[in-house]
């Protein structure tokens, strides 16, 4: 039984359903959905698009408190080029890259030939997929094996694969339950927070820039560990957003669900070493703020100029030492006064979850309860924009769905 119909679902039933079936088993597969339709997560992935995988691997970027050998032995289990190849047999044809972003889409450019192709697949197979069927309980039975209790029964099952999801983009009826029930069930779950998720913050004049974007290098540091990421970055109403900042909000966001310090600084431009010759006074050289200006928009100019403290008609050959220090300090380590993220609501992922040590990343096994497997975004490991976590869903997926039809032959072969 498989309890949850997304990304890590379906594969986990396509796997498992194949496993079965060419062991000639007749035991079901059965994959329980709690929204109207299965794949909600995959429909709006991408604008509709669905950024199916990355287009190079970038194993580094993935985040876990777990030892990353551990993530490396997982994702292993599943490598890119084989995920990339099955798609491409299940879609028809080769992916969309988009070279550019280092993005792979659909071959159709829509999400909903990606839902419709697992969903199929799987049920080619043998699976069965159920929609609107929310899993309200799972615990152990004293015989062995599981009872999974939905609202008008119960059923049992010798092996379950838990792949419901994180807290963000909760498909009607969903209520990522399988934190709570992996944890009665004894496992560890490291801090949930939300992830890929745009920042906020109060200031006026920040806000007043709302739509302005431009490529820019975020740097978010709490508790000594730092990371910066490049990409778009974009002002909004309510704070930041864009690509180089959705992937560091992590930092930010389980720094304030452990109730530590953190800083955001946003490099602008260039490095230092670029800005400082620029800034220095040249024949016909004009205004502080005409050299910003060149690489920089007017009032993002002026916002940088604000926070180092130097008017903007400043000419070059009367600029300080010193007040070209803070200019550049201002253009390569500005501070986002940055006050919380906008949460689960607008997140994309969730991060932390179930320990990865706790889980054999060759079969997605629990190491403490036998007969349980653990896929997607439930364990502790997230990755960066761009279809990485689709990346490690399909992944886990198929090792877990794999590993439970494996478990059930083991099984059934030494029964009475």
């Amino acid at each position: 039984m498989i309890v949850g119909g997304g990304a890590a679902g379906l594969l986990a039933a396509v796997s498992a359903a194949a496993r079965l079936r060419e062991a000639g088993s007749a035991a079901p597969v059965v994959v329980l959905e709690a929204a109207r339709e299965p794949g909600r997560k995959i429909l709006v992935s991408g604008g509709g698009h669905c950024n199916v995988l990355p287009l190079r691997e970038a194993r580094a970027r993935f985040v876990s408190t777990s030892p990353r050998r551990l993530v490396d032995r997982t994702l292993d289990r599943f490598p890119l080029a084989g995920q990339r190849a099955f798609f491409e047999e299940i879609l028809g044809g080769p992916l969309r890259e988009e070279p550019e972003s280092a993005k792979l889409y659909p071959p159709s450019n829509r999400a909903r030939d990606v839902r419709d192709a697992l969903v199929a697949h799987a049920r080619s197979a043998g699976a069965e997929v159920r929609s609107s069927a929310p899993v309200r309980d799972i615990s152990l039975r004293e015989e062995g094996g599981f009872d999974v209790r939905l609202d008008a029964d119960s059923l049992s099952a010798s092996r379950v694969v838990l792949a419901t999801g994180g807290r963000s983009v909760l498909a009607g009826g969903a209520d990522a339950a399988g934190f709570d029930w992996a944890a009665s069930l004894g496992h560890t779950i490291r801090t949930l927070c939300p992830a890929l998720v745009p920042l906020t913050g109060s200031s006026p004049a920040h806000a007043a820039l709302s739509g302005i974007s431009f490529e820019a290098a975020v740097t978010a540091t709490s508790g000594g560990a730092s990371i910066t990421t490049r990409g778009g970055f974009l002002f909004t109403h309510k704070g930041w957003s864009g690509p180089a900042v959705l992937d560091v909000s992590h930092v930010v966001s389980r720094a304030l669900a452990e109730g530590r310090p953190f800083a955001v600084t946003v490099s602008l431009g260039g490095s230092a070493e670029e800005w400082e010759p620029a800034l220095r006074a040249h024949s016909g050289s004009g205004s502080v703020l005409g050299v910003l200006r060149r690489s920089l928009p007017d009032r993002v100019a002026a916002l940088v100029l604000g926070e180092a403290g130097v008017a903007g008609d400043v000419p070059l050959h009367r600029l300080s030492r010193e007040a070209r220090r803070e200019v550049v300090r201002a253009l390569t380590a500005f501070p986002l006064p940055v006050e919380g993220t906008e949460g689960y609501r607008t997140a994309e992922v969730t991060a932390g979850g179930v320990a990865l040590e706790e889980v054999d990343p060759g079969s997605g096994a629990s190491r403490l309860v036998p007969g349980l497997f653990l896929a997607g975004e439930i364990l502790d490991a997230t990755g960066p924009i761009g279809g990485f976590n689709f990346q490690w869903a399909w992944a886990t997926g198929r090792t877990a769905g794999d590993g439970a039809a494996k478990s059930f032959l083991a099984g059934a072969a030494v029964s009475p």
